[in-house]
């Protein structure tokens, strides 16, 4: 049957301004700062959210602005589509490494900023390379049957803007509110970040929430589902799993495996680490690799219908309409072919060619199904993480079967899962830009460029954003380390570490595991610096899914639970040295099992059993906002299209709330490297209502919310 012919909002026969140097210069900035909030939202709570709708928004109001008080012409349509491209590169490959690297910090390796980069540059890069053959056959041949539903509400938030009905004032006031509420909240200490109450009546169980504004919008965003079904995880195992091994543990006169010590001496986050995370692990795992297989038709058929769009794809050459003008195919092969060459080589991958042959396999396998996936269910309901599990999965499985099983061999998995993630990630983010830029008649070379600026700029940042946000919330204690112990052979630990504030030099061991016995058998697996007597001095624990949560003179520390990263590391470890608590593992995947069964996506339930209560009760607060700003919506017979849904105030105000909290989270994070700067910003300590009031923080958290549900119901100015 015969379609008819699709006109693009720009014919293909018009020229008009397109790819210039401030687009993409803007957009690089915005990919950087929407990049380094995601990391820190990934970190937090093992999710971003799309970054293109924001940035489009940001790109015509920024331009507007800078037009009217420099005197410069107007931005186009197709030049702000430029720079929407450019700064969505930063989210999707922030997901990607946040979703990987932090685990090489939880198997007791350190993050070496080049490794980061590399993984997240080449990532990124192949990504979009990989993605660029299947354009005309999942964008072009496709239309009218995959929807990329993010894309098609940029296009329409861009449209719009051409006509003069979008304004960023929306995310400008709740990016600054966003701002403000985290500075004060956690940088100035005027009220609590997390009220809790434990339950006198009911032994276990306690209530929680962390009071910030980046998880209220994610909540918005996400919607009220999604929400419901992670705060069901989250009373799943506060409320159900905690209380009962307190109380069928409480009696036990010897720890319980995976733990060292008493259940009955054992806090309730103590409780939660050594058995409840094992748990959550395996239902995040056994969700991730459901909605892969519930999507293998899918894979199957977007597979051949990528291969078939790269066989049927017409030449490109000047003769050809500009909006069918790809990057040619020899330049992309031959990036590829050097991307794949720099993974194999560089030296802080420790990668061999069997690890760079399967990133090219499961790179295209992966890019391929992300754009697909996109097209139909979005980007919010792609399952990266599954595909990064199955990757994780299959490659310590070849590396198990060739007796590749050693210590070393962990970083080499980790990072072609870490590789393919990212591609996966940008791959699925291209397509969506590069769906907006067809509908508005777009030169896909030039998103394409654009695109391929933006992963780099934002990778170049993402890696030291990282290395930050640990560094920051890194903990050298002495206190956790028993007094007089000692490493018995010295000389065997060549690696050399210092502690802040400490002029020595201390021998660096890093304690994979705990020994049955002997002097070390009462350490914690993790990393020690150690004396040249041989006595170990501290404890380096890490900021990201660290031990400690307090420095030994009492003051608090912000962790990352990083949920993802803590998946992969268990991933790798159980499987090289098969010591996986397997029985708490298939617990997990069998409580997804049951939900699948019950018709309930367990995804999102597993990532609410595997996070702390109180990072899914904001989110909750926010699916509730989001639920009631629609009911009222319907109430007031005001029924919006999806398009409208999702660039409406709400949704805008939201994503301003994620990156302004996010950005103030990330600014603390470089003031905590110098502890006397956050002191003294600690006004809270001065009123000890900051301290100790658990109804003040509820009260202010809820202000925001009726601030964004005020903002919610507002209609869009004209």
């Amino acid at each position: 049957m015969t379609k008819k012919p699709f006109q693009s909002f720009i014919p293909s026969d018009r020229v008009i301004p397109e790819f210039s140097f401030l687009p993409i210069l803007l957009g690089s900035v915005l990919g950087i700062v929407f990049g380094a909030s995601s990391l820190y939202l990934a970190l937090k709570v093992g999710m971003t959210v799309s970054a293109s709708i924001p940035v489009a928004v940001l790109s015509i109001t920024l331009f507007r602005g800078l037009s009217k008080v420099l005197g410069l012409r107007n931005t186009t349509i197709l030049e702000n589509n430029i720079t929407q491209a450019t700064g969505s590169a930063g989210e999707s490959i922030a997901f990607g490494v946040a979703v990987t690297m932090p685990a090489l910090l939880i198997l007791g390796y350190d993050m070496e900023l080049s490794r980061i980069m590399l993984v997240a540059i080449l990532g990124g890069l192949l990504g979009v390379l990989m993605m660029i053959p299947l354009r005309y056959g999942l964008i072009v041949k496709a239309h009218g049957e995959l929807a990329f539903p993010e894309g098609t509400a940029c296009a329409e938030v861009l449209m719009a803007g051409e006509k003069g009905g979008t304004s960023a004032k929306t995310v400008f006031t709740g990016f600054f509110l966003g701002l403000f509420y985290k500075f004060s909240n956690a940088g100035l200490k005027l009220f609590k970040e997390v009220p809790e109450k434990a339950f006198g009546f009911f032994k276990g169980a306690s209530a929680a929430i962390e009071v910030s504004p980046e998880l209220l919008g994610v909540g918005y965003i996400i919607g009220p589902r999604i929400a419901c079904i992670m705060l069901g995880g989250g009373i799943l195992a506060s409320w159900v799993l905690i209380p009962m091994i307190k109380l069928f543990g409480e009696g036990l006169t010897a720890p319980l495996y995976p733990a060292t010590e008493l259940i009955s001496k054992m806090s309730l986050h103590e409780i939660w680490r050594s058995y409840v995370l094992y748990i959550g692990a395996g239902a995040v795992a056994a969700g991730g690799i459901i909605s892969l297989i519930e999507n293998i038709p899918t894979i199957i058929h977007g597979a051949i219908a990528g291969l078939k769009g790269i066989s049927g794809s017409k030449a490109k050459s000047e003769t050809t309409e500009r909006t069918e003008r790809d990057l040619p195919f020899g330049l992309v092969l031959l990036g590829v072919l050097g991307i794949i060459f720099a993974i194999w080589i560089a030296p802080s991958l420790h990668m061999n060619l069997l690890g760079a042959l399967l990133i090219v396999v499961f790179g295209f396998l992966f890019v391929t199904v992300s754009s697909r996936l996109t097209g139909e269910i979005g980007s919010s309901s792609n399952p990266i993480s599954g595909m990064t599990v199955a990757t994780l999965l299959l490659t310590c499985l070849v590396f198990v079967l060739i007796g590749w099983v050693g210590p070393e061999y962990r970083v080499t998995a980790l990072s072609v899962a870490a590789i393919v993630c990212v591609a996966a990630s940008n791959g699925g983010t291209t397509s969506q830009d590069l769906k907006t830029g067809f509908l508005l008649g777009g030169t896909p070379k030039y998103q394409q460029i654009g695109i391929l600026v933006g992963a780099v700029t934002s990778a170049l940042v993402i890696g030291v954003t990282l290395k930050v946000l640990n560094e920051a919330s890194t903990i050298y204690s002495k206190t956790a380390v028993p007094a007089g112990t000692v490493v018995e052979n010295i000389n065997v630990l060549t690696e050399e570490g210092k502690a802040p504030g400490d002029p020595k030099t201390y021998r660096v061991l890093r304690l994979m595991e705990t020994p049955a016995s002997g002097p070390l058998s009462k350490l914690n697996p993790g990393k020690y610096l150690v004396s040249e007597e041989g006595t170990v001095q501290y404890l380096v624990d890490p900021g990201i899914n660290g031990l400690l949560s307090k420095r030994d003179d009492g003051t608090a520390v912000p962790k990352y639970e990083a949920p993802k990263a803590q998946l992969m590391s268990l991933i790798i470890d159980g499987i090289l040295t098969q010591k996986l608590p397997w029985g708490l593992v298939l617990l997990g995947v069998s409580i997804a099992l049951v939900l699948e069964l019950c018709g309930i996506s367990s995804l999102p339930f597993a990532v609410g059993v595997y996070l702390p209560l109180s990072a899914s009760t904001p989110i909750f607060a926010g699916g509730m906002v989001r639920w009631l700003t629609e009911k009222i919506q319907v109430w007031r017979k005001n029924r919006l299209s999806e398009e409208e849904k999702e660039s409406g105030p709400g949704i805008l105000f939201s994503s301003g709330l994620i990156a302004g909290g996010s950005i103030a989270g990330i600014l603390l994070a470089f003031l905590n490297l110098k502890e006397s700067a956050m002191k003294q910003l600690n006004w809270g300590q001065h009123f000890a209502v900051s301290q100790e009031s658990n109804l003040l923080p509820i009260l202010v958290f809820g202000g925001l919310c009726l601030v964004l549900l005020m903002t919610g119901l507002s209609r869009k100015k004209a």
